[in-house]
């Protein structure tokens, strides 16, 4: 058995696992998240703000402690959209250099394609789900960037096709999303821009080969709990839930018509989340009509594991 500790900084927030590996399979011992914003501005500037940087190092500090806390042996930290588009990820590497330096020598964050990011979103989102179920069509929706992936699933067997689209929740928000609620040519311009970036990514992977939809990430599943009616999130209920695409789309569409003040009041949502879900919830409705379209799915599986356990997972 290894102890291990997997970092996941994406766009939108910083997620920790530690957990015990044996013969490929993971217990958990810690797991949380946090809302650091760390591409805060990146879609406009290019670059990191000192902000940003500042919330994302306080949240690993904190993270460090934990892993000496549990004594952890092994660690991975991986950084995914956000810090593959920045002029300054330098800072970056840095500060994440003298924080996991401290607890495992020569400890770094790397930044991984959106291939890798694929991958790893797959082999966590999969894992619990009968490979009987598949091909399966993994969807990590992010705040900088989508994952679309396709693959069977079963033991041996890798990924079919993947890709990266540029776009997610927090990147769509700052570039099309500024009213609030926004305004009907705001969504207009959203979902244009989404579907551009889907035509994209679906001419390069085969959905129609696919017979499950699983999203993974923090919209997917703030939406299916709200789509179940939870008054709060339970992530041990939402783990491989289903939900129909009529409520699915009756939850996307309420939500983009709100303001940020009813959002926020909702149970089951975060409060890092009230200002991007909108968009999220766009980017959702266009794939559930890609995917209806184009492989006949008509429901949502949501997945609590996804790249943060396939990091875990490619340690050992």
């Amino acid at each position: 058995m290894v102890r291990v500790a997997a970092v996941d900084c994406g766009t939108n927030s910083i997620r920790l696992l530690i957990a015990d590996e044996a013969d490929g399979r993971l217990t958990d011992v810690h797991r949380e998240m946090r809302i650091v914003r760390l591409g805060q501005g990146v879609d406009a500037t290019g670059e990191f703000a000192p902000d940003a940087l500042a919330r994302t190092r306080a949240a690993l500090v904190d993270y460090a402690e934990l892993m000496r806390t549990f004594e952890v042996g092994r660690v991975r930290m991986v950084a995914t959209s956000a810090a593959r588009d920045v002029s300054n990820r330098d800072e970056f590497f840095q500060m994440t250099a003298e924080v996991l330096g401290a607890v495992v020598d020569g400890a770094v964050a790397e930044v991984i394609t959106g291939t890798e990011e694929a991958e790893l979103s797959f082999r966590g989102a999969v894992g619990d789900l009968d490979p009987a179920a598949g091909p399966f069509v993994v969807v990590d929706l992010g705040g900088g960037s989508t994952e679309v992936v396709v693959g069977s699933g079963a033991p041996g067997d890798g990924v079919q096709a993947s890709f990266s689209a540029d776009i997610g929740c927090v990147r769509l928000t700052e570039r099309c999303l500024h009213s609030d609620p926004p305004t009907v040519e705001e969504v207009d311009a959203a979902r244009a821009v989404i579907r551009t970036a889907l035509d994209e990514a679906l001419s390069h992977v085969p959905v129609q080969s696919a017979h499950t939809w699983v999203g993974v990430a923090g919209t997917m599943t703030t939406l299916a709990a709200l789509a179940h009616q939870m008054t709060t999130y339970d992530p041990d209920a939402i783990h491989l839930s289903h939900t129909g695409f009529h409520a699915l789309l009756e939850v996307c569409d309420d939500l983009i018509a709100m303001t940020r003040q009813q959002r926020a009041a909702l149970g089951p949502m975060h409060e890092g989340r009230v200002d991007v879900i909108g968009g999220g919830a766009i980017i959702v409705e266009e794939l559930a009509r890609l995917l209806g379209e184009r492989a006949g799915i008509d429901e949502l599986v949501v997945s609590e594991h996804d790249i943060l356990d396939g990091i875990a997972l490619s340690i050992t």
